[in-house]
């Protein structure tokens, strides 16, 4: 696909991987597993096709509501994949960012978190955002919170708040909104992510399980995506 056709920014709501492994009899943490794989081959195929930026959605603010054995194996899992990263990602130009209120997790995966994100600090290639304990209600609820220190310390004043100064305070600020947002697994739901920044993304639905996700379906969401006709709000 032509660069001028490809979206700079594209999110993944990673959907699925409990349906999958129900599908085949075994527990919700083996589609996690597998989810994580399908995560580092398309975070690896967006790199190389040129993409700019890619958030991926791995755990929301909600997921604490799911039985505690899954979440603890996919604290567990995070924790594996952020060992890898560091390893098999050390000669990829993909700079990794969270975003999200990490100071939740458990100490050893704060570190990791730190580490990662500390060790591709100067790459220039693909900026991968991976929103861990992400919510954007409590993404713009932060935002605000930080606005209102900032006129109680004297550095703005109320009549100065637009939307280019809550942008400002979001986790993505400095980054382009997202063109184009993907769900797998066939759910019509926003599900709280990117609420502020997805004002006019594209958004592309598709019957596919996380874990059966394959580059060549993002390729046909990235089709799709090309023969849009995007107006924002014009004619």
């Amino acid at each position: 696909m032509e660069q001028k056709y490809l979206p700079k920014h594209i999110g993944i709501i990673m959907d699925g991987n409990g349906r999958w492994a129900k599908k085949r009899g075994l527990p919700r943490s083996a589609g996690h597993t597998v989810g994580a794989s399908v995560f580092k081959t398309i975070t690896r195929y967006c790199s190389s096709i040129g993409i700019q930026y890619l958030t991926i959605y791995a755990f929301s603010t909600e997921n604490w509501k799911r039985p505690q054995d899954e979440v603890g194996a996919l604290i567990k899992l995070f924790k594996q994949y952020l060992e890898d990263a560091l390893r098999d990602f050390l000669n990829e130009n993909i700079k990794v960012r969270f975003i999200g209120d990490t100071t939740a997790f458990p100490s050893e995966l704060q570190n990791l978190i730190a580490e990662t994100e500390e060790v591709s600090v100067n790459r220039t290639g693909m900026v991968l955002n991976i929103a861990m304990n992400y919510g954007g209600r409590a993404e713009i609820t932060r935002a605000v919170k930080l606005l209102i220190q900032d006129v109680k310390d004297g550095v703005l004043e109320p009549d100065q708040i637009d939307e280019d100064s809550i942008a400002q305070k979001l986790y993505t600020a400095g980054q382009p909104n997202p063109d184009l947002i993907i769900r797998p697994s066939g759910e019509n739901r926003i599900s709280n992510f990117l609420l502020w920044q997805s004002a006019y993304a594209e958004y592309i639905v598709m019957d596919i399980l996380w874990p059966d996700f394959k580059p060549r379906d993002l390729d046909r969401a990235l089709d799709e995506y090309a023969s849009r006709n995007r107006r924002f709000g014009g004619i």
